[in-house]
């Protein structure tokens, strides 16, 4: 019914249809998926740590008096001596 090259079931519109649109969808989609990865790469990235404007958290005597108290370093009495000491200045 049909020659040797004139496969009506394969090329046109079954499987041609399907493979055709598989490969322009790797054609167009991979190159468009690495454009916005690159992109949110650029523009979205966090900050690096060790950049100069991100500074480490700087305590205050304060702090280090109260964690000092809660590890049991000191008494109760020695706290609030040196706290009233530290809030006067």
């Amino acid at each position: 019914m049909y020659g040797p090259y004139n496969h009506s079931w394969m090329f046109d519109g079954g499987f041609g249809l399907l493979f055709g649109g598989v490969w322009m969808l790797l054609m167009w989609g991979i190159p468009l998926l690495l454009v916005i990865a690159l992109l949110k790469y650029l523009f979205f990235r966090p900050h690096d740590k060790r950049s100069p404007d991100i500074r480490p958290e700087q305590k205050t005597p304060l702090d280090i008096l109260k964690e000092s108290y809660a590890r049991g370093d000191l008494s109760r009495d020695e706290y609030l001596q040196k706290r009233d000491d530290l809030l006067e200045k």
